[in-house]
């Protein structure tokens, strides 16, 4: 990349066009590449990709730098959408995101870019920071990683390390909790230092007009903003259910299937003027139970489980494995607060999660993505939760020898603390995936239709 320090070659991600335009104001021989990861037309007939690929052709045109296309229309079905269609089906929710980052833009895009054109680096627009320093990236003796299961032993002495950016506010370290050290080793991120408001300054300074009228992408990771439910039944069968008072087991009403909705989503419901809230399902019987209000604490739990988690920089951290426990912060949405968690290793690599004061919405498939002041530590798939702090109520008014609350549990599978023996916590339930913690048999669920990209 050919900086006033070193040479040698610098490849943007030009989905990410200020990071194509910093590089170049830095000096660097920049190449710019287009990513297609999705085959398809919005709800308007508007084919989206051709567009957004104009748009980065244009700039890389303003800029005077290569430009290149590549397709990953096949990987992102097979690693990305075909992954999210499975978890909706376990009753999960996914965040095809963080998905996307780890096995689209930092492995095979990283790998095209490092294989095929020879960058030394690759730079996106992320806000986010590592701790090398740009130079040092370009300083890096670079060698094939060991095909063996544990780091090579300078890697676990160096690594680097992923921090917030200086905009807290477009942080995005939590999309970036799943990729790997050889990718992050080389890996810039232009925008590390600069805020959202400052960006768009330099972007019109540069002439970039087009690019600035463009809103931001809110919808699934590289497919867009679009009717959720009517988008998801095209490719599973529906699987209509009832909505069940988590109260009384009283039906309030019809769904499609337990997929388009998530936990702590409103639910509406046909002939119900007040406002009801999604708060566990069955796929066994493809109920979806419901509160009617939007704190109610069916919503509210403080521990959870995730799946052998994946630690960034060490794995896992001294401090983990010395003592089984540590103290750091959570969070499982973007932008929500950090809150103050103890976290308890397990043998297999999984880790159990217990907040310091319980969470809405808690949601299996989403990531937990741990922080150490601005370090984001890694993430891990939530699989089980802990009993909701209804359950909890519940279980106290028994043991009070109190008439419960409200006059029917059984029909509520949430109501039932089940022990488990090789569960670390008296208060943590089963860690089976069923998410309504019954211990039952799981149907075998739906093949989706083999809708497969041309």
């Amino acid at each position: 990349m050919a900086t006033c320090w070193s040479s040698g070659k610098l490849i943007s991600n030009s989905s990410y066009l200020e990071g194509a335009c910093h590089g170049k104001h830095n000096w660097y021989h920049v190449t710019g590449v287009f990513m297609k990861n999705w085959d398809s037309l919005d709800e308007k007939g508007v084919c989206t990709t051709e567009r957004d690929c104009e748009d980065a052709y244009k700039v890389c045109r303003q800029l005077d730098i290569p430009f290149h296309q590549v397709s990953y229309v096949k990987e992102y079905w097979h690693e990305v959408f075909s992954n999210l269609l499975r978890e909706y089906q376990r009753g999960r929710t996914p965040n095809p995101d963080i998905i996307c980052n780890k096995h689209i833009k930092f492995k095979h895009f990283y790998q095209y870019a490092t294989n095929t054109l020879g960058a030394d680096a690759m730079a996106t627009g992320h806000y986010a920071r590592t701790s090398l320093e740009d130079e040092e990236v370009f300083h890096q003796r670079h060698v094939l990683p060991p095909q063996t299961l544990f780091r090579d032993r300078f890697e676990i002495r160096n690594p680097v390390r992923l921090f917030q950016g200086a905009d807290l506010l477009k942080d995005q370290t939590f999309f970036l909790s799943q990729i790997s050290q050889n990718a992050l080793r080389r890996t810039i991120f232009p925008l590390a230092s600069l805020t959202k408001d400052f960006v768009k300054k330099m972007a019109a300074g540069a002439g970039f007009e087009h690019v600035l009228k463009k809103k931001e992408s809110m919808g699934i990771c590289f497919i867009g903003e679009r009717n959720f439910e009517e988008f998801i039944l095209e490719y599973l069968e529906p699987r209509p259910g009832n909505f069940v008072c988590i109260e009384t087991g009283k039906v309030m009403g019809e769904h499609k299937g337990w997929f388009t909705f998530t936990l702590g989503q409103r639910a509406r419901i046909g002939g119900q003027r007040d406002a009801w809230f999604v708060v566990d399902k069955d796929i066994t019987t493809n109920d979806l139970f419901v509160a009617p209000t939007t704190n109610h604490p069916a919503l509210l739990r403080d521990t959870l489980r995730t799946e052998r988690f994946h630690w960034i920089a060490e794995e896992p951290s001294a401090e983990l494995i010395r003592t089984k426990m540590m103290e750091c912060q959570f969070r499982f949405q973007h932008q929500m607060p950090l809150t103050p968690c103890t976290v308890t290793l397990n043998q297999d690599g999984s880790v159990w999660i217990m907040t310091a004061k319980p969470l809405r919405a808690l949601t299996p498939g989403q990531f937990a993505v741990l922080y150490k002041g601005d370090e984001c530590l890694g993430s891990g798939k939530i699989i089980s939760l802990g009993p909701s702090e209804y359950t909890l109520q519940q279980g106290r008014q028994r043991l009070a020898g109190k008439p419960l609350t409200h006059s029917s549990t059984s029909q509520n599978p949430s109501h039932k603390l089940i022990a488990a023996n090789q569960n670390p916590s008296p208060r943590l339930v089963s860690a089976n995936q069923n998410p309504s913690h019954r211990l039952v048999p799981v149907k075998r669920n739906p093949t989706p239709r083999p809708l497969l990209p041309k």
